[in-house]
């Protein structure tokens, strides 16, 4: 399927992780001219740092494939896109999405227009999902992951025919095992690394201490459903809809279950909680988004049915959508759990991802 982009120039995000390691290696046995790129992004003092790990595993394994590396240095451009906006939206209340921002501004955005002005005819990363053009005036769609248990294609949808028209996913059509089993056949070092998590770039961290560097803590109450007080908290600001764990609580029964933030009050500091989440007071079949994108340009059929999800590996569920000016309202099948103004909602129409939003 490669092959007829023979002795074209891609330039691939390499993080030292195995993913990113075998699309480099596909990519050079298809025939292209392989550029490896380690980003170097803004990290706090404060947050554990691999990057020189990171850094290192990814020269190792350009050195066994004897192609090119590079490093890339977008602290300046991280910071602003990615770490402030996380912390100025929990400041005003929204659950924020920094996967989403990080391939928007860093990896389709600065790294993308970096490629570009180098004479990269493609810049290609270890996402699990696929671009495909079906004809020559067609769009270039944005299609899911085969792997179904690690598309990312959620994460994708600001993407536009500008970053699609000329980006590659490798291991988009492969499963993880095989992506595995690729890199040890290869050699390379990264074959048994394992799969980095958290938060994009900066990895797994608490998000509670990362934000009191930034967001000074207040005390304030925990409320049960009738509104009673029964515990305490350090701040609303701090805790997301649906969330079990940051909040204490005082007044205990013997058959005390775990309990869920159900809303949050900022003005007052104050959170609900509820032994049941599902009982959250956010539950609706309609939600509004904004700042919407359509991948492949086309606005979708108003008329038709598709599905769509707001949270990353949650279930597709069916829906109808209407537009509201530049914003859209999505019509779910049946009501919707803990939606959180901020985080993204996707959109696909069967394989296809159509595009996607934020919550109001």
């Amino acid at each position: 399927m490669l092959n007829k982009f023979a002795n074209k120039k891609v330039f691939v995000g390499m993080s030292g992780g195995v993913d990113s390691s075998v699309s480099a290696a596909l990519l050079k046995e298809a025939g292209f001219d392989v550029t490896g790129v380690f980003i170097k992004v803004w990290q706090p003092d404060f947050v554990e740092c691999t990057w020189r790990e990171d850094r290192l595993d990814a020269m190792r394994v350009c050195a066994k494939l004897k192609i090119p590396f590079f490093t890339l240095y977008l602290e300046k451009e991280y910071k602003r896109d990615v770490a402030d906006y996380m912390i100025n939206e929990y400041k005003v209340g929204r659950t924020p999405n920094p996967d989403v921002m990080c391939n928007k501004y860093v990896k389709f955005g600065a790294f993308f227009d970096f490629a570009i002005k180098q004479g990269a005819d493609f810049v290609a990363t270890g996402h699990y999902s696929r671009v495909r053009k079906t004809g020559e005036k067609s769009p270039v769609l944005l299609l899911t992951g085969n792997d179904r248990n690690k598309d990312q294609s959620y994460f994708l949808w600001t993407l536009t025919q500008r970053e699609l028209s000329k980006t590659l996913f490798p291991i988009g059509n492969i499963e993880k095992p095989e992506v595995r089993r690729i890199a040890k056949k290869l050699g390379l070092s990264t074959a048994e690394k394992k799969d980095s998590q958290g938060v994009c770039f900066l990895g797994k961290f608490d998000m509670k201490d990362f934000l009191a560097h930034y967001i000074k803590e207040k005390a304030g109450k925990v409320l049960n459903e009738k509104g009673e007080v029964i515990g305490t908290h350090n701040g609303a600001i701090f805790l997301t809809i649906g969330q079990r764990h940051g909040f204490e609580i005082t007044k205990k029964t013997t058959d005390s279950k775990p309990l869920f933030v159900i809303t949050k009050d900022l003005k007052n500091n104050t959170i609900t909680v509820s032994e049941n989440s599902l009982q959250d007071k956010v539950e609706s079949k309609e939600v509004e988004i904004g700042n919407v994108n359509w991948t492949g340009g086309v606005e979708p059929d108003t008329k038709k049915k598709y599905s769509a999800r707001i949270r990353y590996r949650q279930p597709l569920f069916s829906c109808k959508i209407k537009k509201l000016g530049k914003d859209y309202s999505i019509f779910f099948d049946g009501p919707q759990k803990a939606i959180s103004s901020g985080q993204s909602l996707v959109i696909y129409d069967g394989e296809v991802c159509l595009g996607g939003g934020i919550i109001k």
